[in-house]
């Protein structure tokens, strides 16, 4: 079996590990970048660190605005697909990256394989929301990460071809997730359990100046220092809104560049909580049991608001603030994303579908 499997941004990288390793056992991968993320704190140090095979082919797209991204996306994907011919397309998510992938696959007749399928935030004013949907209704084989996708697919009547296979970011945590955090913790000057990390990066936040001033107004004010890996488009923005002098007064916040993949999680998992409008984030705080804030008035990840590990705020300074006061761990904490073996089970779905060795 031939696959082309397409990434472009940081979650995607942190699937791909699992899937990329299971699937190089037995078959053919040609793993495509196509440059979405290209910031080497974004992009190459994941590469490094999750030990995923330098890609094939990089189409070096970069930034742009959705059309321009995804219009160039288009164009260069065709031509790798006909130049390649795989048995199946795999791609990952919500990006522009997995958008271009699956429309340029499925207009060649080539089936997608979607990662992580069945999401809804059921919030059509966000890009991430029209992309997995989009990519779901040209998805051959829609692998889920939970039952309640599961559901939300069968909801809109796609039940051909669905999977429930778990979360990889499972299986990449579980991997990663228990190196030892002294280091990590003693280079930012924190110690266990006596801090917030924070992340920042929906275009709802980020780009919004009422909504960035508010939340560094919160953090600036809760009782426990917040370390915020501030993302670059986030950074320019504060810039650009006049809101640097704000965050520099808060002597509470503790901004820094984009982490590694490692050294989030091992700051995530000494945290007191996490604030985040990520939504790979929310589900690795719950994979380490990190009560979590999301700065969003929604989430694709139900599970976690439902079994109290998570809470929905939006970009409200009052409501952030008292949730981080409200802070708990619950009782209950069931394996709603899988067993940490997903990529095998991912793989043997697309043998099933797709053939056999390569």
């Amino acid at each position: 079996m031939k696959v082309v499997s397409v990434v472009g941004a940081r979650p995607q990288f942190v699937k791909a590990s699992p899937v990329s390793r299971a699937l190089r056992e037995r078959h053919t991968e040609v793993l495509v970048h196509s440059g979405q993320h290209y910031d080497r704190g974004m992009s190459d140090v994941f590469f490094e660190q999750l030990g995923i095979p330098e890609a094939d082919i990089n189409l070096g797209v970069g930034s742009g605005s959705h059309a321009a991204q995804t219009a160039e996306m288009l164009v260069k994907l065709e031509t790798v697909f006909l130049d390649e011919s795989p048995d199946v397309v795999l791609v990952y998510g919500d990006t522009n990256t997995t958008l271009a992938a699956g429309l340029a696959a499925a207009k060649l007749g080539i089936p997608v394989a979607h990662v992580e399928a069945g999401l809804r935030s059921f919030n059509r004013s966000m890009p991430e929301e029209i992309n997995r949907v989009l990519v779901d209704h040209v998805s051959d084989l829609l692998l889920c990460p939970t039952s309640a996708a599961v559901a939300n697919l069968a909801a809109e009547g796609i039940t051909a071809g669905v999977e429930l296979v778990g979360d990889v970011m499972l299986d990449t945590a579980n991997r990663f997730g228990m190196e030892p955090a002294d280091e990590t913790l003693a280079r930012f000057g924190l110690s266990s359990d006596g801090y917030y990390l924070a992340t920042v990066h929906r275009a709802s936040n980020s780009d919004s100046a009422e909504n960035l001033g508010a939340i560094i107004d919160a953090f600036a004010v809760l009782d426990r220092p917040v370390l915020w890996a501030i993302h670059p488009r986030t950074t320019k923005n504060i810039d650009e809104f006049g809101l640097r002098g704000r965050l520099d007064e808060a002597v509470n916040i503790k901004p820094v560049p984009p982490v590694s993949y490692i050294e989030t999680l091992a700051l995530l998992r000494n945290a007191a909580g996490l604030l985040t409008d990520s939504g790979g984030m929310q589900k690795e705080a719950y994979f380490f049991a990190v009560p979590c804030i999301t700065l969003r008035v929604e989430t694709e990840w139900v599970e976690t608001v439902e079994l109290g590990w998570n809470t929905l705020v939006g970009a409200d300074k009052a409501r952030i603030v008292a949730a981080v006061s409200a802070l708990a761990r619950p009782g209950q904490h069931p394996p709603v994303y899988g067993d940490g073996h997903s990529a095998e089970a991912l793989v043997s779905c697309l043998e099933r579908r797709y053939g056999g060795l390569a």
